[in-house]
């Protein structure tokens, strides 16, 4: 592992689409994303993302997945936004059986990096399912304060899962990069 605070990261390419989509899946939904503790298997069933939302993702103006480690296939991901200034952060990925060894920590600040460099963006923001508060709280220790914004979860939509639960919301994170 690096001894940097930053990993080395690669921009995903559309070579990458099939084994993102295997590991994010992986991570958040199934008995395989029991192995971590980024689970959403108690919320959510079905799929996290699919081949054509992370094509998209790859293809789009303003969007980038950015991929750890330089050669494939990665075992850890983010997607960022370009929203003005602000970037959004989402999909912060890490294969299972490698969570909790800091590489969560170090994509992180990878991609607040990136995103000030490249976009000169100054600050990130993200939304996080309220029914996770010990992701909440992992994020909060790294800097992103909760706005208070909340915006509904997109019931009937299986691209971004089967809700367990009537109740599913998410809160916007910010942290401010200058």
């Amino acid at each position: 592992m690096p001894s940097s605070d930053r990993l080395a990261i690669r921009v995903a390419t559309a070579a990458d689409a099939t084994s993102l989509v295997s590991l994010v899946n992986s991570a958040y939904r199934g008995e395989t994303s029991r192995a971590g503790w980024t689970t959403e298997a108690d919320l959510l069933g079905g799929q996290r993302v699919d081949i054509d939302g992370i094509e998209q993702a790859l293809r789009e103006p303003g969007s980038v997945i950015l991929a750890h480690p330089l050669s494939e296939p990665a075992w850890a991901c983010v997607q960022l936004q370009r929203r003005t200034d602000v970037a959004y952060l989402g999909m912060l990925t890490i294969k299972p059986l490698l969570q909790g060894r800091g590489v969560g920590r170090q994509l992180l600040a990878a991609a607040e990096h990136w995103a000030q460099q490249n976009w000169d963006a100054t600050a990130i923001e993200m939304t996080v399912i309220t029914q996770r508060p010990e992701l909440i709280a992992w994020y909060e220790r790294r800097g992103y304060a909760r706005t208070g914004v909340i915006r509904p979860f997109p019931y009937g939509d299986p691209r971004f899962g089967l809700p367990q639960r009537a109740d599913l919301r998410f809160e916007v994170l910010r942290r401010e990069l200058r």
